[in-house]
Formats: C-alpha cells, structure tokens, sequence
C-alpha cells in the first residue's frame, strides 16, 4: 500500500480509489469523497475524515484508533473487524453498515445514526452512544459492557445473548427490541421502553427496571 502518511487529501476526489493496506496515519481526509474505495487493511489511525464520504467503501480489518469521523457518511460500507478504538463517530451515518466483530471500545458514537446495521459480535464496551439511532440494528453477542446508550433508539434491534452488564439505557426505546439470553446485569434501564420487549431468558439480576415500561415484554424464564 502507499504511504501517505500526514497527506492532506481534505476535498480529494478519491471515489473507487484502491487503497488497500495504504499507511494514511495522521493524514487530512477532510470532506473527501472515497465512495467505493478499498481501505482494507489500511492504517488510518488519528486520521481526520470529519465529513467524508465512505458510502459502500471496503474497510474491512482497518485500523481507525482515535480517527475523527464526525459528519462522516458510512452508508453500506464494510467495517468487519475493524479497530475503532476511541474513534470519534459523532453525528455519523452507518445506515446498513457491515461492523460485524469490529472493536468499538471506548469510541464516541454519539447521535449516530445505525439503522439497520450489523454489529453481531462488536465490541462496545464503554463506547458512548446517547442519542445514537439503532433501531432495526442486529448486535447479536455483542459486548456492551458499561456502554453509554441514555436516550438512544433500539427499538426493533436484535440483541440475542448480547452483554450490558452495568450498561446505562436510561429514557432509552428499546419497544419490540429481541433481548433473548442476553446479560442484563446491574445495567439501568430507568424510564426505559420495552413495550413488547422480547427477555426470554434474560439476566435480570441487580437490573434497575425503575419507572420501566414492561407492558406486554415477554419475561419467560428470566432470571430475576
């Protein structure tokens, strides 16, 4: 791949680019249009993509530790088993995005929209999502260990054998969301929504369910 680290490509046309592998730490990616791009393996650590454009772009394996992607476009694209350690997703769109087994630990995914994406197996432990969109979003197995979701839309979303242990979901919609098997433990869920929430065999133990709506939530064989 190249090596383009600390590149200033701010506004750059690099829509179908092949950039796999390419070294673009630190670079300046600003507002530049990589839809369809190929970023496979690419090291875009500290990289500024504050509003680009990654519709559909292959980032599959790339490591975006610490990258801004504030205002960033990310419709449809492959983040499988990408690293976004304390990634800024601020304001993003990850409509239908592909994130499955990606590491989201501590990142800042705040009023996001991700809708419909598919996050079965990521990592979210600590990562902050108040006011994130995830309605209709498979998180299948995923780690949300004390992950932040105050206000955030989940409702629809499939999280079978996810953990939330010590996980915040105060004031969050999670009506019709599928909570089947998953780790429930010490998470708040104060003021929260799960009008005709699936908890078949949830772990509720130590779980704040105050002020909850449960009406018509489905509590077979939950461990209470």
């Amino acid at each position: 791949g190249a090596d383009l680290r600390l590149a200033n490509l701010s506004n750059a046309d690099l829509t179908d680019a092949d950039l796999e592998q390419s070294d673009l730490r630190n670079a300046g990616l600003y507002n530049a249009d990589l839809t369809l791009a190929k970023l496979t393996d690419a090291n875009l650590r500290n990289a500024n993509l504050r509003k680009a454009d990654l519709t559909k772009a292959d980032l599959e394996n790339a490591d975006l530790t610490e990258a801004d992607l504030t205002d960033a476009i990310l419709t449809d694209a492959s983040l499988r088993e990408a690293n976004l350690t304390d990634a800024n997703l601020y304001k993003a769109i990850l409509r239908f995005a592909n994130l499955t087994g990606a590491n989201l630990t501590k990142a800042k995914v705040m009023n996001a929209t991700l809708t419909d994406a598919n996050l079965t197996g990521a990592d979210l432990e600590n990562a902050d999502l108040r006011f994130a969109n995830l309605r209709l979003a498979d998180l299948t197995g995923a780690d949300l260990t004390k992950a932040n979701l105050r206000f955030a839309n989940l409702s629809e979303a499939d999280l079978e054998n996810a953990t939330l242990r010590g996980t915040v979901l105060i004031e969050a919609d999670l009506r019709g969301a599928k909570l089947t098997g998953a780790d429930l433990r010490l998470a708040f869920f104060r003021g929260a929504n799960l009008r005709f929430a699936n908890l078949k065999y949830a772990i509720l133990r130590g779980t704040d369910l105050t002020e909850t709506d449960l009406t018509y939530a489905d509590l077979t064989d939950a461990d209470l």
